[in-house]
C-alpha cells in the first residue's frame, strides 16, 4: 500500500454505550454509520463502499440506502475491522470505489437481535475441542496462557497488574464502562473464571459499535475533521484451533501481521506515540508487546510492571480503558481504530502529547487470525 495515499475522514461510536436494550444489531451499525457519516459531512449516497462483520455487506448496504460499488464481509472475529481498513485502503488505491463506510454494532448485553456464534460439531473445534470441554473464550485463552506463564514466571499478580493500569487510563475517559480504581488484590480477590483468569482479567460484555468512513488522501482534505492517514497495514491467520497454535507463548498472526505493516509504514518502533492492543483478557497486552517486537519474549510483563505503559510512561497503552474496562461487546477491534483516530485528531480524554503515531492491533478469535494499522497525523 501507498503510504498515506488514504485517510479516515469519519469516525464514530454509537449515541449510547455499555447498555442499549432498545436497540438491535442492525439498529447499532446504523446508528454508527450515521454518527459517522455526520462526522464526515456526508450522507448515505455520499457512500460507494461498504465493509462490515457480524451481519451482512448485503444487510448493511440495503438498511442504510446504499448502493456500493465495493462490499467485504471479511469476518475472523474481533480483529475484523483492522482487515477491514485494510482492504478499503486497497480497493480505494485501486478505484474500486471512494468513500467506504466501515461498521461495527454488537448487543452483546443485552443480546437484542443478536446472532449466535455456535461451532458446528462437525468443524475442527467441534470434533477435537470442544469434546474436552474446550467450549468458551475463557476456557480457550487458557491454554496459551498457561505454557506462556510457566515458561516466562508470568504470576497471577502480573496478569492482574495489567487490568490495573488499564483501569487507571478508563478513570481519565467520561464514556469508560468501569472508572473505580482497582488494585492487584481487587483483581486476585474477584470471582475466579478458570484459571488463572479472574472476572477482572476477562473482557467487559456490553452493547456498542463504531464506524469509520475512508477516502483518498487527496478528497481528505476538504472534509470538516482533521485528515487521519493510513501509514502501513497488515494481517494474518493461523489456527481455528487454539491447541494448534505453532508455539504456545507467541502468536505467529501477530509476528506476521505486525511485520507488514511496520515495514510498510517504514517506521521503528521508538517512531511509535501510541499503541493499542486488543485485551479481551489480560495477557493479550503481553503477546501484543512481544509478538511486535516492543520487547522481547518474557519481557512483557516487566515493562507494564514499571509503568511504561501506564499514565507518564513512554508508550501509552489501551488509553480508552481498552476491553477490560471501556466497552467490550464481542468483536472489540473497532473500538481500538476508534481511539487511535481519536488520539491522531488530537481529541481524545486520555490525550497523549503531540502523539503523531498510533498503533492499533487486533485478534481474532484465540489467536486465530491478527489484523494492524499504523495511523499518522503528519500529511
Amino acid at each position: 500500500m501507498k503510504q498515506k495515499s488514504v485517510a479516515v475522514v469519519g469516525a464514530a461510536e454509537t449515541t449510547r454505550m455499555g447498555k442499549i436494550p432498545d436497540v438491535s444489531v442492525i439498529g447499532l451499525h446504523a446508528d454508527a454509520a450515521l454518527n459517522a457519516m455526520k462526522d464526515a459531512g456526508l450522507k448515505p449516497s455520499d457512500i460507494d463502499g461498504v465493509a462490515t462483520a457480524g451481519i451482512s455487506p448485503v444487510e448493511l448496504a440495503h438498511y442504510l440506502g446504499i448502493t456500493p460499488t465495493y462490499a467485504d464481509g471479511t469476518s475472523v472475529g474481533g480483529c475484523s475491522f483492522m482487515l477491514h481498513v485494510r482492504h478499503a485502503a486497497a480497493a480505494i488505491n485501486e478505484g474500486l470505489a471512494k468513500t467506504i463506510l466501515i461498521t461495527h454494532g454488537e448487543s452483546g448485553r443485552s443480546r437484542v437481535g443478536a446472532g449466535g456464534f455456535g461451532r458446528a460439531p462437525s468443524s475442527l473445534m467441534g470434533q477435537f475441542e470442544m469434546p474436552y470441554g474446550v467450549t468458551s473464550p475463557p476456557t480457550m485463552f487458557t491454554v496459551p496462557v498457561l505454557r506462556y506463564m510457566k515458561t516466562y514466571g508470568v504470576t497471577e499478580e502480573d496478569l492482574a497488574n495489567v487490568a490495573v493500569v488499564q483501569r487507571e487510563w478508563a478513570a481519565l475517559n467520561p464514556r469508560a464502562s468501569f472508572k473505580d480504581p482497582i488494585t492487584v488484590n481487587d483483581v486476585l480477590n474477584s470471582p475466579m473464571i478458570a484459571w488463572p483468569f479472574r472476572m477482572l482479567m476477562c473482557c467487559l460484555v456490553t452493547d456498542g459499535g463504531g464506524a469509520l468512513i475512508l477516502t483518498s488522501a487527496e478528497r481528505a482534505k476538504d472534509f470538516p475533521q482533521k485528515p487521519v492517514y493510513i501509514l502501513g497495514t497488515g494481517e494474518s491467520v493461523e489456527t481455528p484451533m487454539v491447541s494448534q497454535m505453532e508455539d504456545f507463548t507467541s502468536s505467529k498472526a501477530f509476528r506476521v501481521s505486525g511485520k507488514k505493516a511496520f515495514d510498510e509504514a517504514g517506521i521503528k518502533h521508538s517512531d511509535v506515540d501510541h499503541l493499542m492492543i486488543y485485551d479481551a483478557f489480560a495477557h493479550l497486552p503481553l503477546y501484543g508487546l512481544e509478538d511486535l517486537g516492543f520487547v522481547k519474549p518474557g519481557e512483557a510483563k516487566d515493562f507494564i510492571n514499571e509503568r511504561n505503559t501506564a499514565i507518564g510512561g513512554k508508550l501509552p497503552l489501551n488509553t480508552n480503558g481498552g476491553g477490560l474496562s471501556y466497552m467490550h461487546s464481542g468483536m472489540y477491534g473497532m473500538y481500538a481504530l476508534q481511539e487511535s483516530v481519536r488520539q491522531m485528531r488530537g481529541i481524545a480524554p486520555a490525550q497523549v502529547k503531540d502523539a503523531k503515531i498510533s498503533v492499533a492491533h487486533g485478534v481474532g478469535g484465540m489467536f486465530a487470525a491478527s489484523g494492524t494499522v499504523v495511523f499518522t497525523n503528519e500529511a
